[in-house]
């Protein structure tokens, strides 16, 4: 199989292979060394950027893939279809990211298999896990038709479009659970988190946020691919998709706010200090500009208003993501967290590698348009059959 234009040297492909080769490098160094001197973690302080970005935020921005599914396969709304094979592919990758980072970020990431055999459901890690490596799975299933049909495997691919309604019914319950249950994980800490961001309903908070942030990447991915492949943008589907982040963010908004004032903790968002001024950030410039941007029609459907948007959604939703996992940590240990360069080198290298498959995928591959409509040879000929019977009739 061949692969034309692989090897071209460009300026992004060159700064790709060196963010992914510094990244090699920092992951070397962290298992020779282990996670005492390749980070800035310490025992009061082991959640850090590969939980907070990494992780947390990896997991919401796929989560687009089992909103767009769910939209074509279970409510049938079949114009969203052009976008759902790439939508897919950033959701599948995503979580091949999450995985590595995790394997990155455990202690002794050999024994990562224990969660298969020894089993605790009682723990909301064990829940987690295991929904990771179903949804993983799911989404590998799903998006499997795509390899199927560029090495014209017939069999295989009828099989896997005879069960693609039961495997985007289980994803869709898969990644709902372990999207609120990565919530569930700040639940048992409510005194080492700051009251801004700690919650007992942190879990729906979660679930809106990703629904929003998963959109928004959609709109993000379609953009990006737009320029880099020459395709015609779908602006029609992401204008509409952007009328739904709308609705989405002012859900989260109100019940942000209504959660702050019930638990008497808005009153923090006032004071002057490092937490405060994040938090304004994130719901300011992440939740109420974007909000108020594509409310606007004319913003929605202009190219450029649409792009931003979306991009101050996704930076929204890393910010929160990161102030739950990092910044509301920092006032129990009295510690400001400040990533190593190995534990940023790592992230940067997992996110270029990202950017490096999909475009790999998305050029050799049929993902872009609707679904390919390549049959089985029994169903051509039962379809050109079925035209000679036709064109036999009108003849007489």
């Amino acid at each position: 199989m061949k692969f034309p234009g692989l090897f071209k040297v460009t300026f992004w492909k060159a700064v790709a292979v060196a963010l992914m080769t510094a990244g090699a490098i920092a992951a070397v160094w962290r298992f020779s060394t282990g996670l005492g001197p390749s980070t800035n973690l310490v025992d009061t302080f082991p959640w850090g950027i590969w939980i907070g970005f990494d992780i947390l935020v990896g997991v919401g921005l796929a989560a687009g893939g089992f909103t767009i599914a769910a939209t074509v396969y279970l409510f049938n709304i079949e114009r969203f279809r052009p976008i759902l094979r790439p939508t897919i592919l950033t959701a599948f990758l995503g979580y091949l990211l999450v995985i590595a980072g995790l394997m990155v970020d455990l202690g002794r990431p050999w024994a990562i298999w224990h969660a298969l055999i020894y089993w605790n459901p009682h723990s909301v890690m064990f829940e987690v896990a295991w929904c990771v490596m179903l949804y993983t799975t799911v989404l590998a299933l799903e998006f499997s038709p795509v390899v199927f049909e560029r090495f014209n495997l017939e069999r295989p691919l009828k099989i896997i479009k005879a069960i693609t309604i039961p495997l985007v019914v289980l994803g869709v319950i898969l990644s709902t659970l372990h999207q609120s249950s990565l919530g569930s994980l700040f639940l048992i800490i409510p005194s080492r988190m700051h009251p801004l961001w700690y919650s007992e309903i942190i879990p729906f908070l979660f679930i809106i946020s990703c629904v929003a942030a998963g959109l928004a990447m959609t709109i993000f991915e379609s953009f990006l691919s737009s320029r880099a492949f020459g395709r015609e943008i779908e602006m029609p589907l992401l204008s509409e998709l952007a009328r739904v982040i709308v609705v989405v963010l002012a859900l989260y908004f109100t019940v942000r706010v209504q959660d702050l004032i019930t638990r008497d903790a808005l009153k923090f968002a006032f004071e002057i200090n490092y937490q405060s001024i994040l938090f304004a950030g994130e719901l300011v410039l992440g939740v109420i500009v974007p909000f108020f941007l594509l409310l606007s029609k004319k913003i929605r459907e202009h190219r450029a208003g649409l792009f931003y948007s979306a991009v101050l959604v996704i930076l929204g939703f890393i910010a929160h993501r990161i102030n739950t996992a990092i910044t509301s940590m920092e006032q129990w240990p009295h510690r400001m967290y400040i990533p190593s360069w190995q534990e940023l080198a790592v992230t940067a290298g997992l996110v270029a590698f990202g950017f490096v498959a999909f475009g790999f995928v998305a050029k050799y591959f049929h993902v872009f348009g609707h679904e390919s409509h390549h049959e089985p040879s029994t169903a051509k000929e039962e379809a050109k059959e079925e035209v000679e019977g036709l064109a036999v009739a009108s003849t007489k």
